[in-house]
């Protein structure tokens, strides 16, 4: 590499400029600015004091004289460049500082930079559950499907076959939110949600109520008369027990992993001896025949679920919310009421309580020697109270829970579901 040292007297910045068409070489329409610097401990001195007051252009000796007489000759390559283009040329620069091309710095157009972010561009923010990827468990026609279309109006709905899935799609980045049923009113508590809840980070963030209208569906000819067998979801079945009994049905009822996916599973093997519990868009999805409307024992059907994201929201005093947490104790149920009195104490209602065997340690002797055959279960209480983590009764309370208990976690505090509903479709 071949370079040259900058003299004492200074070096004129208008004669080192030279402007060359090469188009056998590089782009005509791109500058290119090609420079070198050399220190020289000699002249440092003379060409530091020249480049600071001499105002004929000269370059100093040192890296930051150097450095800012760069930033204007590249002022003046974008001027020239700018003066070629409307005189129909181009210019190319192949030397600064009188020193020979040895690298290419390609000059980007300002109007090609990215613009900084203004308040105009993050408000309005957009709709709540706008453009979202929302989990459930099920195929279409699902009441989780339903349900996520209720929390989120414009989302993309994805199926998954299994609760694990939809969990996993989430902390994967494959979908934004996930929305799955953790009780219903009449079948009770979903206990695999409430075990993958503690097993996986995510967090709630919301909840949703959905009333669910079952209906009896078969292929189109099929009567009731013809039917052997009824296959649904487990919640399912046993919130239709009854009105099957009534119905005069004596068929063999089968599980399967979810309503819809029944109702596909009839369509698509043409099965005219099985009816399927599901809902009625089941049945104009799959092509199937209502035969019966309504049939869930109780018209106050309704599933509550919640909405899981990868992030906590930030909690609010503005609206009613909800927390939902679980913990362990190791000192028996007189711990239970100690917990339970913190929120009584302060007034604060309990919408929900669970419990479910410890899966680290199920089983715990009585007494402390570990002798004798007196045992009993291990659990984990599932807790949901109506109050916000930004209020201060809330805080203290879990601060007291927390000196009764071995292990805490808040599964969330979200806004409650204040939408009504109607107990039946006739309402």
């Amino acid at each position: 590499m071949q370079s040259l040292t900058p003299s004492s007297s200074g070096i004129n910045l208008k004669s080192l400029i030279r402007t060359k068409i090469q188009s056998n070489r590089v782009n005509p329409n791109r500058p290119v600015i090609r420079c070198v610097y050399r220190f020289d401990a000699a002249n440092a001195a003379v060409n530091t004091g020249t480049a600071n007051t001499n105002s004929a252009g000269h370059v100093g000796g040192s890296r930051a004289d150097w450095q800012s007489s760069c930033a204007i000759l590249a002022s003046k390559v974008v001027s020239q460049q700018q003066n070629a283009e409307k005189s129909g040329g181009a210019g190319n620069i192949t030397a600064v500082n009188g020193h020979k091309a040895t690298m290419d710095l390609d000059l980007v157009p300002i109007d090609n930079q990215p613009k900084p972010l203004t308040i105009t561009d993050l408000s309005p923010a957009p709709m709540h559950g706008a453009q979202l990827r929302v989990a459930y468990q099920g195929v279409p026609g699902a009441y989780s499907e339903a349900a996520a279309g209720k929390a989120y109006p414009k989302c993309e709905a994805i199926p998954c076959d299994q609760f694990e899935v939809a969990f996993q799609a989430v902390e994967l980045w494959i979908a934004d939110r996930a929305v799955l049923p953790v009780e219903n009113s009449l079948g009770g508590s979903i206990h695999r949600n409430y075990d993958l809840l503690l097993r996986h980070r995510l967090h709630i963030v919301g909840e949703v109520q959905l009333p669910v209208h079952h209906c009896l569906l078969a292929l189109p000819g099929v009567r009731k008369e013809y039917l052997n067998r009824v296959i649904s979801h487990p919640q399912a079945l046993a919130q239709c027990e009854l009105t099957l009994t009534k119905l005069g049905l004596n068929v063999t009822r089968e599980a399967v992993d979810d309503t819809a996916g029944a109702a596909e599973y009839i369509a698509s093997n043409n099965l005219r001896d099985t009816a399927a519990i599901a809902s009625a868009r089941a049945a104009d999805l799959y092509g199937l025949h209502i035969l019966a409307e309504g049939i869930q024992d109780d018209s106050s059907n309704v599933t509550r679920f919640v909405m899981l994201a990868r992030e906590p929201i930030i909690p609010r005093t503005d609206r009613p919310f909800k927390t939902s947490i679980v913990f362990a104790h190791d000192k028996g149920t007189s711990v239970l009421f100690k917990v339970l009195s913190a929120f009584a104490f302060r007034n604060i209602s309990l919408t929900k309580i669970e419990s479910r065997p410890h899966r680290n340690r199920p089983i715990r002797l009585v007494d402390d020697a570990n002798v004798g055959t007196a045992k009993h279960f291990e659990y984990m209480f599932y807790v949901d109270f109506e109050a916000s983590m930004a209020d201060v009764r809330a805080q203290n309370a879990l601060a007291e829970v927390q000196e009764f208990t071995s292990f805490l976690r808040v599964l969330g505090s979200y806004p409650m579901d204040m939408t009504p509903w109607c107990p039946s479709r006739e309402d």
